[in-house]
């Protein structure tokens, strides 16, 4: 089904807040064989609002409104609806009950307003003040969630996703998508590997999201019958997979955090970290993943050439002849952690963020890293491009790469970006 999402809310376009509920509507739609046609960001001005919502449901055949739906005066979305699709708005008592029975009614009475909506609603999540409602318009499916994130993902995830999936009946059989995961290899250069494939098959649909240092290729098939979009989806899969090689990380909606910290864990390994210039931000990364203390025993951030001697034992020699970014030092890096520690496999990086410190052997950008287990010491070299946020980021993600790499017997990266 072809769908639009409207955002509503002033803190949105006044960019106070990021409008991550849209980008999290529009993921998760598109996963569950959904196609987004438009997506827009409207502000607390009624008639603006009203708008939107028909032109969405003219040209789509489903829309999502998010925000707009809470007790001030500042929240216009259901009386917006109703005025524009000519719906009376009526008392549902099951809501105000519920508002009532709170103490916050007592200090806010203008709460009561949560249980006025347009005649026809079904609400989606019956005894929750805020629980989102559905309208059926033109045979059209509406759904209004709440604007707060964490009630929104609720409702797109146990009550959206799933009454679509009933409207769509069998069309949503002749829908096949999948995204890729890709790292190591930039935009550009991956959309010229995947043209031929989409020039020589028209059904196939190759989309490119660029997300931090990765890169998301979505792959879409639709076919006049199941069994069609099937062996078209299957063909082009397999090519895709074939061209990408090991720089796809991912099918299945994991982080690449997630599935190191999977490798270790089943490995039984212990990983300790040494960092410079990204200060902190791989380990940050490693310990996103709960459970990570099973297989992370923590990281160093040795900044200065004087904690690299002190903490790492760094040799002082090699900081003089070669600097302190360079193979020789990385690799001083990881054995010095490594003996510390204790730790199975570490993993060092030390570089120049900028956007200072370059000169013409090493310019900003250069990163240094190296790998040490039980058996043998790996380093690398690599260029990466950006400000310093971005160098940092790409040399953080870099690291992860390198860690699943090698983890998994994978050939190694050639080159930076």
């Amino acid at each position: 089904m072809k769908g639009e999402i409207i955002a509503i809310g002033d803190e949105l376009t006044s960019g106070r807040i990021v409008n991550s509920t849209s980008y999290f509507a529009a993921s998760h739609l598109y996963g569950a064989g959904h196609e987004i046609s438009a997506m827009a960001t409207i502000g607390d001005e009624p008639d603006m609002i009203g708008r939107a919502l028909k032109r969405s449901i003219e040209r789509s055949d489903f829309v999502v409104v998010t925000g707009g739906l809470g007790p001030t005066r500042d929240d216009m979305t259901t009386e917006a609806a109703a005025s524009a699709l000519d719906l009376p708005t009526i008392l549902y008592p099951e809501i105000f009950d519920k508002i009532k029975q709170s103490r916050s009614f007592k200090e806010m009475p203008s709460m009561e307003k949560l249980a006025w909506l347009p005649s026809g609603a079904e609400i989606l999540k019956p005894g929750e003040k805020i629980a989102g409602y559905l309208l059926v318009y033109q045979e059209k499916p509406i759904f209004f969630l709440p604007g707060v994130p964490h009630q929104m993902r609720e409702l797109m995830l146990d009550r959206v996703i799933p009454r679509l999936a009933g409207w769509s009946g069998s069309n949503i059989s002749r829908v096949r998508q999948k995204v890729f995961k890709v790292f190591g290899l930039p935009e550009p250069l991956i959309q010229e590997m995947l043209s031929s494939l989409e020039k020589n098959n028209q059904e196939l649909r190759i989309g490119y999201y660029p997300n931090a240092a990765e890169v998301h290729v979505s792959l879409t098939v639709r076919g006049e019958t199941r069994e069609e979009a099937v062996k078209c989806f299957e063909q082009g899969e397999a090519a895709i997979r074939d061209i990408l090689g090991c720089c796809i990380f991912d099918e299945d909606g994991r982080v690449l955090e997630a599935i190191v910290g999977d490798i270790l864990k089943e490995k039984g390994l212990m990983l300790a970290l040494a960092e410079s210039c990204t200060g902190g931000l791989l380990s940050h990364h490693i310990t996103l993943i709960a459970g990570s203390s099973d297989y992370f025993l923590g990281g160093v951030v040795a900044y200065s050439n004087t904690l690299k001697v002190q903490l790492l034992h760094v040799d002082e020699k090699i900081l003089q002849e070669f600097g302190a970014v360079s193979r020789e030092t990385a690799i001083e890096m990881a054995l010095g952690t490594r003996k510390i520690t204790g730790a199975g496999l570490v993993l060092s990086i030390t570089g120049i963020a900028g956007p200072g410190g370059g000169t013409d052997e090493k310019p900003v950008g250069t990163v240094c890293f190296a790998l040490a287990d039980a058996q043998k010491t790996l380093s690398f070299q690599y260029h990466f491009t950006g400000k310093r946020n971005t160098v940092q980021t790409k040399a953080a993600m870099t690291g992860l790469d390198l860690l699943r790499r090698h983890l998994s017997g994978l050939d190694f990266l050639d080159n930076g970006w």
